[in-house]
């Protein structure tokens, strides 16, 4: 390009012109292999690693997830369920996993909590992992076994007051909705209550239908038998009441004022996953569990439909980490 120039002023302009140019040539073409990529994604099966066992609330998020996921973009999504050391294990394979956007991950609240639970964890849920998109928000239901003689949330706080350690409660793992839930309930109460951790849903919902613990904080899977009588409802951990069972009262309302502990599922991809195919595999997400379908199965099971951006989840995370921090610092939990 050839500048007929008149003046300085002129030929500073025409520097200017030429430079960004330039700058915007370079620009595009780093893009180009990045925008490539993205079109083509996937070009090989999904993983989507889910650290806990199949049965509950997280996995049935991931299998709606996935369908969404697999007629959205052409290809099979495989659920890969990993449990152990309160979601770690799966998590951490996903942290080490190819940043491609062919290996995904959906959690829990664990995923923010762990970290200040263990001593020893090897990922960091910042810094490892692209935040993707926020898939629900859920609350849980605070049951007792019939043989406790408490029918109130005030009546078990003065019970767990009268016997210090003596009460237990069982949880899907350590680190879980359905551990801190408990945690963040004992430390607000004032009480000392004695954590027992199971693998997953499945085996801790018998464990308290049969006795051998006396109270969980469970998922919708324990609605059930509130109806028939197995489990005793006191309340639920949400800050409002819960739209399929209207009669039971709050936690905050039921005897303990400011008690909230609501969880959500999240969908996640390795560090360095490429922005463009993080945002694709968001949209996609959003448009999935906006459908019909979807929002029917999520309704049966309290859980509300929450997708969102990238940026949103990053930002919950990072208040999540420092929220859970804290609850775990004041209830005198040391790192396992």
């Amino acid at each position: 390009m050839r500048c007929h120039l008149k003046t300085r002023q002129l030929w500073k302009t025409c520097q200017l012109s030429n430079s960004l140019r330039s700058v915007l040539t370079a620009t595009v073409a780093a893009l180009l292999p990045t925008l490539a990529w993205a079109q083509a994604y996937p070009t090989k099966p999904i993983r989507i690693v889910v650290p806990v066992q199949a049965g509950g609330g997280t996995d049935l998020v991931a299998r709606i997830v996935g369908h969404k996921l697999s007629t959205a973009l052409g290809k099979p999504v495989i659920i890969d369920n990993r449990p152990g050391a309160g979601g770690n294990i799966g998590t951490e394979l996903v942290a080490k996993a190819p940043a491609d956007g062919h290996t995904l991950l959906v959690v829990s609240t664990h995923f923010v909590v762990n970290p200040s639970l263990y001593s020893k964890v090897a990922y960091d849920p910042i810094k490892d992992f692209e935040s993707v998109s926020v898939l629900t928000t859920f609350m849980l239901f605070l049951v007792v076994h019939p043989s406790l003689p408490v029918r109130s949330v005030k009546a078990l706080i003065a019970l767990a007051k009268a016997q210090p350690g003596h009460l237990n409660y069982a949880s899907s793992g350590t680190g879980t909705a359905t551990h801190i839930a408990g945690e963040l309930f004992a430390s607000m109460a004032g009480v000392r209550m004695t954590h027992i951790p199971y693998k997953g849903t499945g085996p801790a919902i018998p464990a308290v239908i049969g006795g051998q613990v006396a109270i969980h904080f469970g998922g919708t899977a324990v609605v059930p038998h509130t109806k028939t009588g197995k489990l005793i409802l006191l309340g639920v951990t949400g800050a409002k009441r819960s739209p399929t069972l209207p009669d039971a009262p709050t936690i905050a309302e039921a005897g303990l004022p400011g008690y909230e502990s609501t969880s959500w599922n999240a969908l996640f991809a390795p560090a360095g996953t490429p922005v463009a195919i993080v945002k694709r595999i968001s949209a996609e997400v959003g448009k999935g569990l906006s459908q019909a379908d979807a929002l029917e199965i999520l309704e049966k099971q309290d859980l509300q439909q929450a997708a969102g951006t990238p940026e949103e989840l990053a930002a919950l995370v990072r208040t999540e980490v420092t929220k859970w921090a804290k609850v775990i610092r004041a209830a005198g939990i040391k790192p396992e």
